[in-house]
């Protein structure tokens, strides 16, 4: 067995020996080529062109190997927000179920903000003009005051400010009371009835200084009353209907 062994591995070392002795090494500074060693390719080359509109047909979704994730808006951030807290506290079974109970709230209340924002736009208009313009005692309750002033003295101011009390309307009955001082001066020839004239030419015409100085009291109260649009109580109107009284009784 061990000479079988010896014979094999005497064997393999000669055969490789000879393998290494039969390949010839040529170093490479000793390689040389000639013309006849090159060959030149002589074929005609054809040119190849993209055909026009080639770009288009790479435009669709098929071809967008880049896919680029749409970026949520605050909105949908703040609804996802709500979903998820809601889904905590009610005990959702899943995200949609969550999501639409958000979307039923959300309307729900954009909603009520539009109905709130129709009632205070109802309120001023009814606030303004004493009564919503649609209601039954509109034709008595919304007055023509340029319309007035403009006939003065076709006007029952007595009826008129008392109507007025009776509605609860004060700083307008203090406008009539102003109007209705107005058109007894007039009447009286003590000023000269003009629509456009302002208070203080009506005082430089009345020459009377213990009228005058009630003139100028009473232009102040209607002043603070009626352009200041400062409410006043029971009381209050109660001193200035009789201020007005007293002097209309002298005229």
């Amino acid at each position: 067995m061990k000479k079988l062994l010896l014979y094999l591995l005497f064997s393999c070392a000669t055969f490789t020996g000879n393998a290494q002795d039969s390949v010839a090494f040529i170093p490479p500074d000793k390689i040389r080529f000639t013309l006849k060693d090159i060959k030149i390719d002589s074929s005609e080359i054809e040119p190849v062109h993209f055909p026009a509109g080639f770009k288009q047909k790479y435009k669709s979704s098929a071809f967008e190997y880049d896919v680029k994730l749409r970026q949520k808006n605050a909105w949908e951030r703040f609804k996802e927000w709500l979903s998820d807290l809601f889904s905590r506290l009610f005990s959702f079974t899943n995200t949609e179920a969550s999501m639409f109970f958000v979307e039923v709230l959300l309307k729900t209340i954009a909603v009520i903000i539009v109905l709130i924002v129709i009632y205070l736009i109802v309120k001023v208009i009814m606030n303004k003009e004493g009564q919503w313009i649609f209601g039954r005692n509109s034709d008595k309750k919304i007055i023509r005051y340029d319309e007035i002033e403009k006939n003065l003295h076709l006007v029952d101011f007595e009826k008129l400010i008392k109507e007025t009390i009776q509605s609860g309307e004060q700083r307008l009955a203090i406008r009539y009371y102003y109007l209705w001082l107005l058109k007894k001066l007039s009447e009286k020839e003590i000023i000269e009835w003009d629509v456009e004239k302002t208070n203080s030419d009506y005082l430089h015409e009345i020459k009377n200084e213990g009228l005058k100085k009630s003139f100028s009291y009473l232009s102040y109260l209607y002043n603070y009353i009626w352009y200041g649009e400062f409410e006043i109580d029971d009381t209050e109107f109660e001193k200035a209907k009789v201020l007005f009284e007293k002097t209309i009784k002298t005229l």
